[in-house]
């Protein structure tokens, strides 16, 4: 921690735009934030690190107004701060893009806009105002585009246009690149250095430490709740970062890779599905064969239909055809989610709260959500065994190191990488025979992103089948024994890790195999 920051006099709070003194917020027991300090100058990108847990979500919450401190005082251009509301921070000049998109799907971009800005817009010089600023920061819309057919890549751009649309001094952006892909996230720091250089300050959380290194000025590092050690990025190395985070050595992953000779369990075989929106995209002719014992890796551009493909194969959208998708041999096209759950199937969807998790209810609760039919004895007669319940979610808890402010957590009050984990480990739990599992370390950090990897792998050596679809091209060749590429609805056929370049993938993703006209092309079955 630099002296300067706690023992500074009251002249100093005019070199910082935002300031926070001794923040401290407690829930019950548990104290989330402990004296935390840091300091952020005008026109600077300055991250603020630490494992799920650390206390991150809790101090930015304080700094945008979602939040009132137990103790501590913010100080605003120099001057002492009340933030009491994110409306009050908005006014002062304080925006931010959060994690889990807070869009209503059934409004279009304009109209969800619109709700975060004052009274007096006009909607079709507002459509006009956010076609100009988003193609000015490189960041295209459509104003009148409905959220519900849009992709993450592009919902993420809406909150970000949402909060320039607003003015601020300072923006604060929680996980920015955990939807983006590698190309929309290059994008996002051209936009980033243009808004320092007209002087607006950037705070920025991120797991993803070599971005960390590239863009960012200084860094404020906090664990249990209090900062630890504050630096320059640029002269760290993601391994010493890591290691800042977590007080010690993150441990490495062991592949054991291996090629599978177990019988296929999941048999994906011509499948191919109308998209159901203009704004979807439509699966043409999938084919896909996972044996026992390996992992196969999805890997593509958000929007090329990712999203469809785990919605057929989990059993929300159903085929008509009943044998275009087999589970351990049995056809299951046209079977329901629990139907596939009961032959030993899992599924993790992309967006962990409200898909994966109910938000308001408690971690015991929601572990009956995918398993209340799957012959763990949860319900019986009609009856909830609450202590098998408890007893499940203690066992997860502990096994994946789930934190949380106190116990009997509502799922909503998880940092977003708790409850991935809390997510992933509740079907890893299961040990199911088959697994399909969409973006599994999204928005969580080094330590938490090395534990569901390793058990991704382990559950895979132990007999069964894995589907991850990711656009993390270092996840991917980090637990992937075979990687297919998905472009435009189409698959391309899996190749083993060893043998597939990441220009062949880049390639793949960018759609330039669809000149291939011969069936042993690289989109054949």
């Amino acid at each position: 921690m630099p002296d300067e920051l706690q023992t500074s006099g009251e002249d100093d709070h005019a070199d910082y735009l935002i300031e926070a003194r001794n923040i401290s917020k407690q829930f019950g027991s548990t104290l989330a934030n402990n004296c935390v300090n840091i300091a952020i100058k005008p026109g600077e990108i300055h991250a603020l690190l630490g494992e799920n847990g650390a206390g991150k979500s809790t101090l930015v919450k304080i700094l945008y107004g979602a939040l009132k401190a137990s103790s501590g005082t913010l100080f605003w251009k120099g001057k002492p701060a009340e933030v009491s509301s994110p409306s009050a921070a908005r006014k002062l000049g304080i925006g931010m893009v959060f994690q889990h998109f807070s869009l209503f799907d059934s409004l279009s971009v304009t109209e969800n806009i619109a709700l975060a800005l004052p009274k007096g817009f006009k909607k079709k010089q507002l459509a006009e105002q956010i076609a100009r600023v988003s193609h000015s920061y490189g960041l295209p819309l459509d104003p009148h585009a409905l959220v519900a057919d849009l992709p993450v890549g592009v919902r993420q751009r809406i909150e970000i246009v949402r909060c320039l649309l607003q003015n601020p001094d300072l923006i604060i952006m929680d996980e920015p690149t955990s939807v983006l892909t590698p190309q929309e996230a290059e994008q996002l720091f051209v936009t980033l250095k243009r808004l320092t250089d007209e002087g607006c300050s950037i705070l920025y959380i991120s797991h993803r430490l070599e971005e960390v290194q590239l863009i960012c000025h200084n860094a404020t590092i906090m664990r249990h709740g209090k900062v630890v050690h504050s630096c320059d990025p640029s002269k760290e190395t993601a391994a010493s970062l890591a290691q800042m985070m977590v007080g010690g050595e993150v441990h490495s992953i062991t592949s054991h890779r291996q090629t599978a000779t177990s019988k296929t369990l999941l048999e994906i075989d011509a499948l191919s599905l109308e998209g159901s929106g203009p704004f979807s995209v439509s699966l043409k002719n999938i084919s896909l064969q996972v044996q026992g014992g390996e992992v196969v890796a999805i890997a593509g551009i958000a929007g090329n239909g990712q999203g469809e493909l785990f919605d057929v194969l989990s059993g929300e959208t159903r085929l008509k055809d009943s044998y275009a998708i087999k589970y351990l041999g049995v056809p299951c096209g046209r079977r329901r989610v629990n139907a596939r759950r009961r032959l030993g199937a899992a599924f993790v969807p992309e967006e962990r709260l409200g898909h994966g998790a109910v938000p308001d209810m408690s971690l015991t609760e929601n572990v009956l959500l995918t398993r209340h039919r799957s012959g763990d004895a949860l319900v019986s007669a009609g009856m909830v065994n609450k202590s098998l319940c408890h007893a499940l979610e203690a066992r997860i808890i502990d096994e994946y190191d789930v934190r949380m402010a106190h116990p009997g957590s509502e799922a909503g009050a998880l940092s977003g990488g708790n409850l991935q984990k809390f997510i992933v480990g509740r079907e890893l739990d299961r040990r199911p025979r088959v697994m399909v599992i969409n973006q599994p370390t999204w928005g969580v950090d080094a330590g938490a992103a090395a534990l569901i990897r390793q058990s991704i792998i382990d559950l895979a050596r132990s007999g069964a089948a894995v589907v991850v679809i990711s656009q993390d091209l270092d996840e991917i060749y980090e637990v992937a024994d075979r990687i297919s590429v998905i472009s435009r609805g189409q698959l391309s056929k899996a190749e083993p890790v060893a043998t597939i370049s990441r220009e062949k993938i880049g390639l793949l993703m960018a759609g330039m195999a669809e000149n291939q006209q011969d069936n042993e092309g690289p989109y054949a079955a």
